[in-house]
């Protein structure tokens, strides 16, 4: 099995130089390439998006996915107005992906890696292979794993911290999946100024590193480019879905702890959200006032839309109003319905703090299985 696995790490590596070389000679920096997009209609009642602004400018109901689609462009556009502009596709090189250590244990094969997000930096990750695949020559489903706020970063989805709770690159690497856990910005071993390379917030380039973690994923021998998930607790709950809203290539995205709407978030006080680590232009442009906020989470939920969302929302969250919770997925509702997809939006609310306790682990774990078609 092991030699299997380093010969898809090396056909990994064969098709990244080749593949994923930039559309534009050289493979410009996001500080000099991206440009932020038109900016978009401001939707007063961001809770309603089964509503669209039309080009007079009038409020008209969304009646068709194409209308939808008017709405969906008008919410990635403003994300962008508070994350900064997405990074083209020119900014991709060759992932370059290097291989730092390689062990077999506890029923996973587990490499730290690096790999090339833009010129210029690299990503440390937690790659996790099942040591012993049911089939070997079958392909498996692929799955991002995104630590929440911890100085450790990616080695606790990868097992390696403390938390059970909070391992599931490990656990979903034992029950099948090919998991890939990289550090966030200044986590872990990942150290990169966001702002000196030109990004307007440590979100965005959260986000784009996420997206050539997929290509990484997308490029393995063992992995099945059309079966790519993610998942992610606290700030890795988050970054999911913004993850989820910008990539359509990701299938299914279990957020865990990770959002309510900004006006139910500490009574509207955005602070949190506004430091370098995440978004500052909600502090330096929105005065961290959630009626002046481009976008909002029911917005991004719906983004995903008609691809499958599953929500672990804790009763007890002192993070996350519950409360809100709810009220974001069943505005949410109305686009997945529209687009005949009502019963991928998913949600769990276990009687417990913020955490990812057992029981919703394994609900979310059954809800991969299903909608990326791994069988149990």
């Amino acid at each position: 099995m092991k030699q299997r696995h380093w010969i898809g790490l090396l056909g990994l590596i064969l098709v990244a130089t080749t593949e994923n070389a930039p559309a534009a000679a050289g493979g410009a920096a996001p500080a000099t390439a991206p440009a932020q997009p038109a900016a978009p209609p401001f939707y007063v009642d961001k809770a309603n998006v089964m509503a669209f602004m039309d080009a007079a400018g009038a409020i008209q109901p969304v009646q068709s996915p194409e209308q939808w689609k008017v709405r969906r462009q008008h919410i990635l556009q403003a994300m962008q107005q508070v994350m900064g502009p997405l990074p083209p596709a020119s900014a991709k090189v060759p992932l370059d992906v290097k291989v730092l250590s390689d062990r077999t244990g506890d029923g996973v094969v587990r490499r730290k890696i690096t790999f090339a997000s833009e010129k210029g930096d690299r990503v440390p990750a937690w790659l996790i292979l099942p040591a012993q695949p049911k089939d070997p020559r079958a392909r498996l489903p692929g799955v991002l794993c995104l630590h929440q706020t911890t100085a450790i970063g990616k080695d606790e989805p990868a097992g390696l911290g403390p938390k059970t709770n909070l391992a599931y690159g490990l656990e979903l690497a034992r029950r099948g999946y090919v998991a890939l856990c990289p550090d966030y910005p200044n986590y872990g071993e990942y150290k990169f100024d966001a702002y000196a390379a030109g990004y307007a917030s440590a979100t965005m380039k959260g986000i784009w590193n996420h997206m050539r973690a997929v290509d990484v994923l997308e490029a393995m021998a063992e992995v099945e480019p059309g079966r790519i998930g993610c998942i992610g607790h606290s700030l890795g709950g988050h970054n999911t879905l913004f993850l989820a809203a910008f990539d359509e290539r990701v299938k299914a995205a279990v957020s865990s702890c990770g959002f309510t709407s900004f006006p139910k978030y500490y009574g509207g006080k955005l602070a949190g959200w506004s430091h370098a680590g995440y978004m500052p232009r909600i502090a330096s442009s929105y005065g961290c006032d959630p009626r002046r906020m481009p976008f909002d989470f029911t917005e991004v939920l719906a983004a995903v839309a008609p691809r499958a969302v599953f929500v672990n929302a804790p009763l007890h969250d002192s993070n996350f109003d519950v409360s809100s919770v709810r009220d974001c997925l069943a505005a949410a509702r109305g686009v997945y319905a529209l687009l005949g997809a009502a019963d991928k939006l998913a949600a769990i609310h276990p009687d417990s703090a913020h955490d990812f306790p057992p029981a919703a682990r394994q609900a979310a774990c059954q809800f991969l299985d299903a909608v990326l078609k791994r069988k149990p």
